[in-house]
């Protein structure tokens, strides 16, 4: 009996170690915002999409959340992005990093003996609005080998050796690659693996408990894909983010950063196509959430929202104009109907 008690003062006083991760401020959802998220809910199941969770926040309160599928830790794609650039803003702020930083000065030790006349003009900031000068994404190589078998390919170098066909800051193609250097770049200047260096400036000022992320061969956060995050970590950045920075009144992220990663810095296009090649077939950006703008690693939306965005239907939509971040998880193959849908159904009921 005192050996079961003493195990159920434990538990209770690991979970009181815990407490400090309060959950998010609840309000109550007004009738039109229930039915929004019943049909949108409906909509994506008549659809035959999978959606894993919806969370909507205003006015600093969660006012309406489904947790469709278990509420573990969900593996995020390119939402990772703006995790990163979060760590880049950090690096900035502290004096280690800077926006014009060469990547042949900060990884000298992978660069090709015989470089190609473009790569040493790319810097952090290209790499920052995916506008690295590559012509296609390098990505897919080293994600093989993520996913499966490792090999010691230098994934810096892989990216170094890609052929950049445009003067840096003059195409937008997507490139998780990119993210990837960004990632190491805050690694080698802090001594500290991406996920362990927001330890104490992003995840415990959100009260998010620290995630898992993915690494490379060489022992480096992936940086573009890999976070393992819940749907509320996700809804405490975009609150965060829609305060310039601050969380529960205090600021996390600088509140410049907080700004510049949200504004529009060039144009964008569907990833898998480039900017270049989007102008040429005359596509249109009119109402396009795809074609509205890329800041730093998170995509402007109609609505004059911005968003992180992640393959499979994760989103983080930042919505100033009503005061509210909406989230989604998913394995969603038609992400275009998904945000559609958050337009047409949830957006009004804001």
């Amino acid at each position: 009996m005192k050996k079961f008690l003493s195990i159920f003062l434990a538990v209770i006083l690991v979970s009181g170690c815990n407490s400090r991760f309060k959950p998010l401020p609840r309000g109550e959802a007004s009738p039109e915002m229930k039915q929004a998220v019943a049909s949108y809910i409906q909509a994506m199941d008549e659809s035959g999409e999978d959606l894993h969770s919806i969370m909507v926040v205003q006015h600093g309160k969660v006012v309406a959340e489904r947790q469709i599928a278990p509420d573990t830790a969900h593996f995020m794609m390119s939402v990772s992005k703006t995790f990163t650039s979060a760590a880049v803003g950090f690096a900035i702020s502290e004096g280690l990093l800077g926006l014009d930083d060469r990547i042949v000065d900060i990884f000298p030790e992978s660069v090709p003996e015989h470089p190609q006349e473009n790569l040493s003009k790319v810097t952090l900031r290209h790499l920052l609005t995916m506008n690295s000068g590559h012509a296609t994404d390098p990505t897919n190589e080293v994600w093989t080998s993520a996913s499966g078998s490792k090999t010691d390919k230098d994934w810096i170098r892989h990216f170094m050796e890609w052929p950049i066909v445009y003067e840096p800051g003059t195409c937008f193609t997507y490139n998780s690659l990119g993210t990837y250097l960004l990632s190491a770049a805050v690694q080698k200047v802090s001594g500290k693996k991406v996920v362990d260096y927001l330890d104490s400036r992003l995840w415990k000022p959100l009260g998010i408990e620290k995630p898992r992320w993915d690494e490379s061969p060489a022992g480096i956060d992936c940086g573009g894909w890999g976070l393992y995050l819940h749907t509320e970590d996700m809804a405490r950045m975009g609150l965060c983010l829609l305060q310039d920075g601050k969380f529960m009144g205090k600021q996390v992220i600088p509140s410049q950063w907080a700004r510049e990663m949200t504004t529009r810095k060039v144009d964008c296009s569907f990833a898998g196509i480039n900017s270049r090649e989007a102008a040429e077939r005359g596509m249109n950006p009119e109402g396009n959430d795809w074609m509205q703008g890329y800041c730093y690693q998170m995509w402007r939306c109609t609505h004059n929202a911005v968003r992180a965005d992640g393959a499979a239907g994760q989103f983080i939509i930042v919505i100033p104009e009503k005061d509210a971040v909406v989230v989604t998880t998913a394995q969603i193959n038609n992400m275009f109907l998904e945000l559609h849908k958050i337009w047409e159904l949830i957006y009004p009921a804001l």
